[in-house]
């Protein structure tokens, strides 16, 4: 478990920066150039994605339960799993009423597979990843929010097209990654 909690630090951490230690974040920026500190971001966030893979990995090995979901919110955690996908796909796409609406679709959709996931699985090792990562995008996006405030900022208004894009882009992910990819990566058949 030391392993998963040391990555979750490490790539939460890094990811709450300009939350918690902007002064620092800037100073390194100044320190190092834009492109060098993308580039220490990036491995070091690599690193604590390894760290989660392989420390999640070894905790699935000796399984705590804590509670037992009933199986119909496996069914729910699909939906929210869905929904995740297409938000996380919003992000990314231009001028669509998700991101014109929430600001940060990806904290949103964050939030959902996180939350989706401690409803259908009960074990510490699960509590621990998910409720780490429901948690951060919790307080991240209260704060990306009030920041956007501040700064005035506001976001292009949504188009038909951008949400048809996200829509059919976050479906067709999560197609792939529900019938395919979470049994062959994860080993856990998520509709089965």
């Amino acid at each position: 478990m030391t392993i998963l909690v040391l990555g979750l630090l490490i790539f939460l951490g890094m990811h709450s920066l300009r939350v918690f230690a902007n002064g620092a974040r800037e100073r390194m920026v100044a320190r190092l150039g834009l492109n060098g500190w993308k580039l220490m971001y990036a491995v070091i966030s690599i690193l604590g994605f390894v760290l989660i893979v392989w420390g999640f990995g070894l905790a699935r090995q000796q399984p705590v339960s804590l509670y037992v979901p009933p199986m119909a919110l496996r069914h729910a955690n699909s939906l929210f799993t869905l929904l995740a996908f297409i938000l996380v796909v919003a992000a990314y796409v231009p001028r669509n009423h998700l991101k014109a609406r929430l600001g940060h679709p990806m904290l949103v959709g964050t939030k959902l597979w996180a939350f989706g996931h401690l409803l259908a699985t009960g074990f510490l090792h699960d509590v621990i990843l998910f409720g780490s990562f429901l948690a951060w995008a919790i307080v991240l996006f209260a704060v990306s929010r009030r920041r956007d405030r501040l700064a005035g900022v506001t976001y292009p208004g949504g188009t038909l097209i951008g949400d048809a894009i996200s829509v059919t882009v976050g479906i067709a992910a999560w197609a792939g990654f529900a019938f395919w990819a979470h049994l062959h990566w994860i080993g856990v058949n998520p509709l089965g």
